[in-house]
């Protein structure tokens, strides 16, 4: 974010030399903390910082369904893996969900992790009567609502530089879409190009905003 305020840090070089360092310490983390609500802000609305919107994302298929029930040993390689007897379900990823009967309810369990698919006693053959629906509709979530929020995008400032971005794995997954690289969206899958999604980028508007604020403090 440095390069991104350098052209901020040109026009009021000067006058921010004429300031002690303690005071533009603390002036330049509050330009730090209103880019990081304005960088929020526009994630939030899934915009890149020239206005545009966000690649959307890929549509996943459609889960495929079971209208009979299934029992099986969960999860694997545990001492003791409880018998599931399960309703009709879908299977969608690596997750199959539906009914579960010891549960009462409507319950998740990793394909993968599955011990052992058993057959089913005659009795608990009519048990996957009907078939499978989830209530209402699941609304697709906005992306990266977890990497805009304070604990992920962060601020800070010396009496030299302000600055906004992410640290550590979170700094990671957020260069995957900042650059548009590869990745892998699961851990066994293969490799895939994600859309660049521009995360970290400062608009004219935002410049401004920040010499504004200079400004507004060397005369108020």
């Amino acid at each position: 974010m440095s390069e991104d305020l350098a052209e901020v840090e040109r026009i009021a070089g000067a006058l921010l030399r004429s300031i002690a360092p303690t005071e533009r310490r603390r002036l330049l983390r509050v330009m730090a903390k209103d880019l990081q609500r304005s960088q929020s802000d526009r994630i939030g609305r899934q915009q890149n910082p020239d206005g545009s919107a966000y690649a959307a994302r890929k549509k996943k298929p459609a889960p495929r369904p079971g209208n009979y029930a299934v029992k099986f040993l969960y999860p694997k390689s545990a001492p003791e893996p409880r018998l599931v007897l399960m309703k009709s379900w879908v299977h969608e990823g690596n997750l199959l969900t539906g009914f579960d009967v010891e549960a009462g309810g409507i319950r998740s369990f990793f394909w993968d992790k599955v011990d052992r698919w058993l057959p089913l006693e005659p009795e608990e053959q009519n048990k996957g009567a009907g078939k499978f629906r989830r209530k209402g509709s699941i609304r697709r979530a906005a992306m990266f609502r977890k990497l805009r929020n304070g604990r992920n995008l962060r601020a800070g400032a010396t009496d030299r530089e302000a600055w906004v971005g992410f640290a550590g794995r979170v700094s990671e997954i957020a260069s995957v879409s900042q650059e548009g690289l590869m990745d892998r969206p699961a851990a066994k899958a293969k490799p895939v190009r994600y859309a660049r999604r521009t995360l970290l980028g400062v608009t004219d508007a935002q410049a401004g905003a920040i010499l504004d604020l200079l400004l507004r403090h060397l005369n108020p």
